[in-house]
Protein backbone atom coordinates (compact mmCIF):
# COMPACT_ATOMS: atom_id res chain seq x y z
CA UNK A 1 0.00 0.00 0.00
CA UNK A 2 1.19 3.50 -0.75
CA UNK A 3 3.08 5.05 2.12
CA UNK A 4 3.70 8.58 3.30
CA UNK A 5 0.25 9.80 2.25
CA UNK A 6 0.97 9.51 -1.49
CA UNK A 7 -1.63 7.98 -3.78
CA UNK A 8 0.42 5.87 -6.17
CA UNK A 9 -0.78 3.22 -8.59
CA UNK A 10 0.95 0.95 -11.09
CA UNK A 11 0.39 -0.35 -14.56
CA UNK A 12 2.07 -3.41 -16.06
CA UNK A 13 2.32 -3.41 -19.86
CA UNK A 14 1.59 -6.97 -20.95
CA UNK A 15 0.01 -6.45 -24.36
CA UNK A 16 2.85 -7.25 -26.78
CA UNK A 17 2.92 -10.30 -29.03
CA UNK A 18 6.59 -11.04 -28.35
CA UNK A 19 7.31 -11.50 -32.05
CA UNK A 20 11.11 -11.56 -31.63
CA UNK A 21 10.65 -14.23 -28.97
CA UNK A 22 8.52 -16.31 -31.31
CA UNK A 23 5.27 -15.53 -29.48
CA UNK A 24 4.01 -16.28 -26.01
CA UNK A 25 6.90 -14.47 -24.33
CA UNK A 26 5.19 -13.36 -21.14
CA UNK A 27 3.83 -16.86 -20.58
CA UNK A 28 7.21 -18.54 -21.03
CA UNK A 29 8.43 -20.66 -18.08
CA UNK A 30 10.51 -18.69 -15.57
CA UNK A 31 11.55 -19.92 -12.13
CA UNK A 32 8.52 -21.71 -10.64
CA UNK A 33 6.09 -19.72 -12.76
CA UNK A 34 6.12 -17.62 -15.92
CA UNK A 35 8.07 -14.57 -17.10
CA UNK A 36 5.24 -12.13 -16.34
CA UNK A 37 5.47 -13.09 -12.66
CA UNK A 38 8.69 -11.13 -12.29
CA UNK A 39 7.13 -7.83 -13.34
CA UNK A 40 4.02 -8.52 -11.27
CA UNK A 41 6.11 -9.25 -8.18
CA UNK A 42 7.86 -5.90 -8.52
CA UNK A 43 4.61 -4.04 -9.16
CA UNK A 44 2.89 -5.48 -6.11
CA UNK A 45 5.99 -4.74 -4.01
CA UNK A 46 5.91 -1.05 -4.95
CA UNK A 47 4.32 1.53 -2.62
CA UNK A 48 1.07 1.50 -4.61
CA UNK A 49 -2.66 1.00 -4.12
CA UNK A 50 -3.55 -0.86 -7.31
CA UNK A 51 -1.89 -2.73 -10.18
CA UNK A 52 -3.50 -2.49 -13.62
CA UNK A 53 -2.35 -5.09 -16.15
CA UNK A 54 -2.84 -4.07 -19.78
CA UNK A 55 -3.50 -7.05 -22.03
CA UNK A 56 -3.39 -7.33 -25.79
CA UNK A 57 -1.99 -10.44 -27.47
CA UNK A 58 -3.11 -13.67 -25.74
CA UNK A 59 -5.36 -11.52 -23.57
CA UNK A 60 -7.29 -14.35 -21.93
CA UNK A 61 -4.17 -16.28 -20.91
CA UNK A 62 -2.31 -13.20 -19.70
CA UNK A 63 -5.29 -12.00 -17.66
CA UNK A 64 -5.69 -15.45 -16.10
CA UNK A 65 -2.00 -15.56 -15.23
CA UNK A 66 -2.16 -12.11 -13.62
CA UNK A 67 -5.24 -13.02 -11.60
CA UNK A 68 -3.59 -16.25 -10.46
CA UNK A 69 -0.51 -14.34 -9.32
CA UNK A 70 -2.60 -11.78 -7.42
CA UNK A 71 -4.54 -14.53 -5.68
CA UNK A 72 -1.37 -16.39 -4.68
CA UNK A 73 0.01 -13.11 -3.36
CA UNK A 74 -3.08 -12.55 -1.23
CA UNK A 75 -3.96 -9.29 -2.97
CA UNK A 76 -6.59 -10.01 -5.65
CA UNK A 77 -8.51 -6.86 -4.69
CA UNK A 78 -5.57 -4.70 -5.79
CA UNK A 79 -5.52 -6.08 -9.35
CA UNK A 80 -7.27 -4.57 -12.35
CA UNK A 81 -7.25 -5.91 -15.90
CA UNK A 82 -7.83 -3.71 -18.95
CA UNK A 83 -7.53 -4.63 -22.61
CA UNK A 84 -5.88 -2.53 -25.32
CA UNK A 85 -7.90 -3.27 -28.45
CA UNK A 86 -5.35 -1.40 -30.55
CA UNK A 87 -2.28 -3.03 -28.97
CA UNK A 88 -0.84 -3.88 -32.41
CA UNK A 89 -0.10 -0.15 -32.79
CA UNK A 90 2.77 -0.52 -30.31
CA UNK A 91 3.73 0.26 -26.76
CA UNK A 92 2.20 3.74 -26.96
CA UNK A 93 -1.24 2.20 -27.35
CA UNK A 94 -0.95 -0.07 -24.33
CA UNK A 95 0.55 2.69 -22.19
CA UNK A 96 -2.23 5.03 -23.31
CA UNK A 97 -4.86 2.46 -22.32
CA UNK A 98 -3.26 1.88 -18.93
CA UNK A 99 -2.94 5.59 -18.19
CA UNK A 100 -6.57 6.17 -19.05
CA UNK A 101 -7.51 3.50 -16.50
CA UNK A 102 -5.55 5.20 -13.70
CA UNK A 103 -7.65 6.44 -10.76
CA UNK A 104 -8.47 10.12 -11.10
CA UNK A 105 -6.83 10.90 -7.75
CA UNK A 106 -3.56 9.16 -8.68
CA UNK A 107 -0.55 11.28 -7.69
CA UNK A 108 2.09 9.02 -9.20
CA UNK A 109 1.90 6.23 -11.76
CA UNK A 110 4.51 3.45 -11.89
CA UNK A 111 4.93 1.92 -15.36
CA UNK A 112 6.36 -1.61 -15.38
CA UNK A 113 7.19 -3.62 -18.50
CA UNK A 114 5.97 -7.20 -18.49
CA UNK A 115 9.20 -8.58 -19.95
CA UNK A 116 11.48 -7.16 -17.21
CA UNK A 117 11.54 -9.84 -14.48
CA UNK A 118 14.51 -8.65 -12.40
CA UNK A 119 13.51 -5.20 -11.14
CA UNK A 120 15.18 -4.73 -7.71
CA UNK A 121 12.36 -3.81 -5.36
CA UNK A 122 14.77 -1.81 -3.17
CA UNK A 123 14.71 1.05 -5.68
CA UNK A 124 10.93 1.45 -5.76
CA UNK A 125 10.36 3.50 -2.56
CA UNK A 126 13.01 5.97 -3.69
CA UNK A 127 11.20 6.53 -6.97
CA UNK A 128 7.97 7.31 -5.16
CA UNK A 129 9.82 9.59 -2.75
CA UNK A 130 11.28 11.57 -5.64
CA UNK A 131 7.76 12.33 -6.88
CA UNK A 132 6.78 13.29 -3.35
CA UNK A 133 9.68 15.75 -3.25
CA UNK A 134 8.45 17.46 -6.40
CA UNK A 135 10.02 15.71 -9.40
CA UNK A 136 7.77 15.48 -12.47
CA UNK A 137 8.94 11.91 -13.07
CA UNK A 138 11.49 9.48 -11.67
CA UNK A 139 13.40 6.53 -13.04
CA UNK A 140 16.14 4.20 -11.79
CA UNK A 141 19.65 4.33 -13.18
CA UNK A 142 22.50 1.86 -13.14
CA UNK A 143 26.05 2.77 -14.15
CA UNK A 144 24.85 5.89 -15.92
CA UNK A 145 22.05 4.25 -17.88
CA UNK A 146 18.39 5.05 -17.25
CA UNK A 147 16.19 2.03 -16.68
CA UNK A 148 12.70 0.96 -15.65
CA UNK A 149 10.20 1.32 -14.12
CA UNK A 150 9.49 4.99 -14.59
CA UNK A 151 7.12 6.84 -12.28
CA UNK A 152 5.10 9.73 -13.65
CA UNK A 153 3.70 12.49 -11.49
CA UNK A 154 0.08 13.57 -11.77
CA UNK A 155 0.82 16.43 -14.18
CA UNK A 156 2.20 14.00 -16.79
CA UNK A 157 -0.61 11.46 -16.75
CA UNK A 158 -2.68 13.38 -19.35
CA UNK A 159 0.29 13.20 -21.74
CA UNK A 160 0.48 9.44 -21.25
CA UNK A 161 -3.21 9.21 -22.11
CA UNK A 162 -2.57 10.58 -25.63
CA UNK A 163 0.51 8.55 -26.60
CA UNK A 164 0.75 6.70 -29.91
CA UNK A 165 3.25 4.60 -31.82
CA UNK A 166 5.85 2.25 -30.41
CA UNK A 167 8.11 4.61 -28.46
CA UNK A 168 6.23 4.52 -25.20
CA UNK A 169 7.00 7.52 -23.00
CA UNK A 170 10.62 7.97 -24.10
CA UNK A 171 10.11 11.44 -25.56
CA UNK A 172 8.19 12.63 -22.51
CA UNK A 173 11.04 11.59 -20.24
CA UNK A 174 13.72 12.99 -22.54
CA UNK A 175 12.05 16.41 -22.54
CA UNK A 176 12.01 16.74 -18.75
CA UNK A 177 15.67 17.51 -18.19
CA UNK A 178 16.33 18.13 -14.48
CA UNK A 179 12.64 17.58 -13.69
CA UNK A 180 13.34 13.85 -14.15
CA UNK A 181 14.84 12.43 -10.96
CA UNK A 182 17.25 9.52 -11.37
CA UNK A 183 17.52 7.09 -8.48
CA UNK A 184 20.55 4.80 -8.34
CA UNK A 185 19.60 1.12 -8.53
CA UNK A 186 21.50 -1.66 -6.73
CA UNK A 187 21.91 -3.85 -9.83
CA UNK A 188 21.29 -4.08 -13.57
CA UNK A 189 17.81 -5.57 -13.19
CA UNK A 190 16.47 -2.11 -14.08
CA UNK A 191 18.06 -2.53 -17.54
CA UNK A 192 17.46 -6.21 -18.22
CA UNK A 193 14.59 -7.34 -20.45
CA UNK A 194 13.76 -10.46 -22.40
CA UNK A 195 13.45 -10.15 -26.17
CA UNK A 196 14.46 -13.60 -27.40
CA UNK A 197 14.43 -17.10 -25.87
CA UNK A 198 18.17 -16.97 -25.24
CA UNK A 199 17.68 -13.96 -22.98
CA UNK A 200 15.98 -16.19 -20.44
CA UNK A 201 19.44 -17.50 -19.55
CA UNK A 202 20.12 -14.16 -17.87
CA UNK A 203 16.69 -13.79 -16.28
CA UNK A 204 17.78 -15.39 -13.01
CA UNK A 205 20.24 -12.61 -12.28
CA UNK A 206 23.99 -12.07 -12.51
Amino acid sequence: MATGGGRFDAIVLAAGSGSRFGGGKLLAPWREGILLDGALAAAFAAPIRSVTVVTGSQAVQVAAAAMGFAERSGAPERLRIVHADDHAEGMGASLRRGARAAPTDCEGLFVFLGDMPRIPVEVLPGLAAAIGFGADAAAPAFEGRRGHPAVFGKALIPALQTLSGDEGARRILAALGPRLALVEAPDDGVLFDVDRPGDLDGAEGP
